[in-house]
This record gives C-alpha cells, structure tokens and sequence, in this order.
C-alpha cells in the first residue's frame, strides 16, 4: 500500500484511499442494486460507493493495463473539457498490490452516471421497436457530436454507451474511450471507419440479445444497427452540408438556421452566397455546436438538462410568459417567476423519499405528459397541480431509482 499512486482530481483522492484496493477487483462487494446498472465488459469493472452512506458518490472502478487507464483518462478530461456527452474521469490508481505483495492491475475510476443504464438492461425490458430506434437515434447524435469535435471512437457500440431518459427519447454518453484518438479534423474516411465499425458492433450486440430471447420479436438487428448509419447521415448532411434556399423568400435563412436549433444545435458561423446566374441562394454551416436548448434554459432559468428535457421545459417558460399581460416584463422576471410557480411549485410537491426515483427534470416533463393524458381521458384539463399529485400517487412509487421503467421504457405505468 505505500506504493500505491493515485493520479487524479484531488477532492476525490480522500475518498478514493478507502476503498480497499488490497484486493482483487472481481472480490469487492457490491450493492445488488448497483450490479443490476452495469453491463457486460471485457475488463472487470464494479460500481462502489464511497462510503457505506447510501447517498455518497458512486464510482465506476475498471481494472485495465497502466497504458490504457492513463491514456483513457487523458482522453475523458479532455472529451469533459469540449463538453462531450461522456462519463467523468476520476484517477488512475497504480502500483496495487495484495497483502502478499502481488501485483494487482491498475483501475480507472470514473463517475456513475446517474439515471443512467447500459442497453442489455434497457432492452432486456418490455419495450417496443419505437424505443429501438429510439436508442439508435441517439447512438446517431451521440457519434456525431464526437466527430465535430474532431474525436474518432474506434469502438462505437451500445456496450460502450450509457443511455438516459431524454423526455420521451433517450440520450447516449460515451462510457469507454479506451480506442479513441482527437484528430484537428476527422477526414471523410476516419468517419467511415467510425461507421463500419458501429454496424458491426451494434448488430453483433442484438444478435446475442436475439439469441437469448430477449430481444423484441419484431426487432431486426441488421436494421436495426443500419439506422443508426441512416440517423447519422442525415444529421451530418443537415450540419455540414450546403441547402439551396429559395431566394425570395426573405425568411429561407431564419428557417434555415431554425431547423438546426430544432435539432439542438446552435449556428455559431454560416456562409451564405448568391449564385447570380441561377439566383440561388446557398447556405452553408460552417461552425455549429450541441446544446442549444440545453444553453438557452440554463442561461434564462439556470436548470442543467439533457436537451429534449431543456426543449420541453423552454416551451412550457414561453406558453407561461406568453399568458403574461401586455406590455410584457423583462424576461427574467418571466423566468424567476415560472421558476417559483411552475417549477419549483410542482417539484416541491415530490416527497423526500421519491425524489430519486426520476431526474428532476425528466420528472418534470413526464408530469406535464401525465396532464396532458389525464386530460385526454377525462376530456378536459384537470390541471398542473390535479396531475403532479396523481402522478405522484400512482406512477411515481412504481418506478426504480434508475428512472426507467421496468413494464415500458416509454410511458409512466398508470397509462
């Protein structure tokens, strides 16, 4: 133990000295509970929590080799850095050894990634195709966001991808950079590797998912695992692209740049050019980022959200503020008062002991969804306190701390 070396964030290195690293990984205890939120893996990986206290931090401990922990690690500080949708690096612990004095591997620590699961979980549920592309969309988004960031993958797959509840889709984190490398820019063929090498990973991993009969019937992996090539390309042509607008009409840019926003990016640089012989008029991104919605709500309402979430919850501010008298007040006044009488009035209804069954604010979009069903079968509005309660009462204590859904991924049980 005198040898051992702990490089990483220094907050966490107190926390970290405890854990007893004496032993082997695959001999640590760990919670039932946390066992059933981790998948399948090549290495030997456990979630452990801090301290005995059940709601003290989780960690991911992966046993590997000193050249991949330290190099995965670098690559996870610096993905954290660009604001990648990916796990937290922790520390690389090095020279173990048991009470023997051998020589133990060396693990990477990183952070759980709360309301979050691995796909053999998800998709070991009783949930429909719908939710299978669902999981493909995101696996989609998920790589493209890599790739402007100039990172290729090397190993795309859903078993190194977390997913977590994003409203009614889902959305994808890199859980394993083990392969990956940061290019200035990823050529045309660095991509297509990415994506050879995701159609075969994603359509192995439900073929084995299929053959343990846990798949969907109407599920195909071969489709399955080629939409998410599709998705991709789409959202690829749409970001970088050029678009050939109608030049008379005077807002075809705005629209442009719109149909982007909607896709949860926001345009930083564009170039639009004239063709005057055809009188075309060309649009073309040249710098786009993820996250618009994410931005705008923590911006205006300081509220961290995936970006379907910050989309839902911007839209319920704007029908707020526009039920507001004219003349309208400053924006911000909007915001903290849908933040006191909307958000937190409906979040501050949840008891203490359900608070973690659901995060915040997909908690939040569900129960403006619940309203909305409540009112299709009674055929009125029932109101937003009517449904926080029912939910409350009725969907809420049935759902795991995961948030998902055991009975359908996709909709709280009481539908």
């Amino acid at each position: 133990m005198a040898d051992l070396r702990i490089t990483g964030l220094a907050e966490e290195v107190s926390s970290l000295a405890r854990l007893p690293w004496t032993k082997p990984l695959e001999q640590w205890d760990e919670d039932s509970n946390l066992t059933d939120m981790r998948g399948i893996s090549r290495h030997v990986v456990r979630l452990v929590r801090a301290t005995e206290d059940p709601d003290s931090k989780i960690y991911a401990v992966k046993e590997t080799v000193s050249e991949f922990a330290n190099r995965e690690y670098s690559i996870l500080r610096e993905l954290n850095n660009r604001s990648a949708p990916c796990v937290e690096p922790v520390a690389v612990l090095e020279n173990r050894t048991d009470l023997e004095g051998n020589e133990l591997p060396p693990v990477l620590v990183t952070h759980y990634l709360p309301f979050s699961l691995p796909y053999r979980v998800i998709l070991s549920a009783q949930i429909t195709p719908h939710e299978i592309i669902n999981m493909a969309n995101a696996l989609a988004l998920l790589l493209v966001r890599l790739h402007l960031l100039g990172f290729w993958w090397g190993d795309c797959s859903l078993s190194n991808t977390l997913f977590r509840r994003d409203a009614d889709q889902f959305a994808a984190y890199l859980v394993d950079a083990e392969t990956g490398e940061f290019q200035n820019v990823l050529t045309d063929g660095q991509r297509e590797h990415d994506l050879e090498i995701s159609l075969f990973n994603v359509a192995a991993e439900l073929e084995d998912l299929q053959i343990a009969g846990v798949l969907h019937s109407d599920v195909d992996p071969i489709r399955s695992s080629e939409s998410v090539i599709k998705r991709y390309r789409r959202l690829w042509k749409m970001l970088k692209e050029p678009q050939i607008l109608n030049p008379d009409d005077r807002h075809a840019v705005e629209g442009a740049m719109r149909t982007l926003q909607d896709l949860g990016f926001a345009v930083e640089e564009v170039e639009v050019s004239i063709n005057g012989d055809k009188g075309e008029l060309k649009f073309q991104p040249k710098l786009v980022a993820a996250g618009y919605h994410q931005n705008r709500l923590l911006e205006l309402l300081g509220i961290q959200a995936e970006e379907l979430q910050a989309k839902r919850l911007l839209a319920s501010f704007d029908r707020f503020r526009g039920r507001e008298p004219m003349p309208k007040p400053p924006i911000h006044d909007s915001a903290r008062r849908w933040l006191r009488d909307t958000y937190h009035h409906v979040m501050n209804q949840v008891p203490d002991e359900l608070r973690d069954r659901v995060e915040q604010t997909q908690m939040f979009h569900e129960i403006l969804e619940h309203r909305w069903y409540l009112g299709e079968k009674a055929g009125k509005d029932l109101g937003l306190d009517y449904a926080t309660k029912d939910y409350i009462d009725n969907v809420l204590p049935f759902r795991p701390q995961t948030g998902l859904s055991v009975q359908g991924i996709h909709e709280p049980s009481s539908k």
